[in-house]
């Protein structure tokens, strides 16, 4: 049975703050498949913020390129957001995301919510002044 279980979430102030979310997989191996983080923003649409295809390369939101970094440890089967510099309207649920259908390049540049076919519970980022 295919799981996601986001942890790592938590309340940090502006600029200074900095968080690592973890995304511990079971049932799939994270390096075969397109993996994502996204966030839904209180009011807003889901939105992708970084994504990591099996070649582990790399793709970025324009609003969190710089400050974010996605990565993952196959032997430990997670994938990690790490996020420096944080901003209010980072504030957000962040959700990862799996799915073994989703080509390498569009992996990186079609992201597209409705295309994951496994979705973890969510872990929420509160950021203050």
């Amino acid at each position: 049975q295919v799981q996601l279980v986001e942890s790592g979430g938590g309340s940090v102030q502006v600029q200074d703050g900095s968080l690592r979310l973890s995304c511990k997989a079971s049932g799939f191996t994270v390096s075969g498949y397109c993996m994502a983080w996204f966030r839904q923003r209180p009011g807003k649409q889901r939105e992708g913020v970084a994504t990591i295809d099996r070649d582990t390369l790399l793709n970025y939101a324009p609003s969190v390129e710089g400050r974010f970094s996605i990565s993952r440890n196959n032997g430990l089967n997670t994938m990690y957001l790490s996020m420096e510099k944080l901003k209010l309207e980072d504030t957000a649920m962040y959700y990862c995301a799996a799915d073994p259908t989703i080509s390498d390049s569009d992996c990186l540049h079609r992201l597209d919510v409705t295309r994951f076919a496994y979705w973890g519970q969510g872990t929420q980022v509160n950021v203050s002044a």
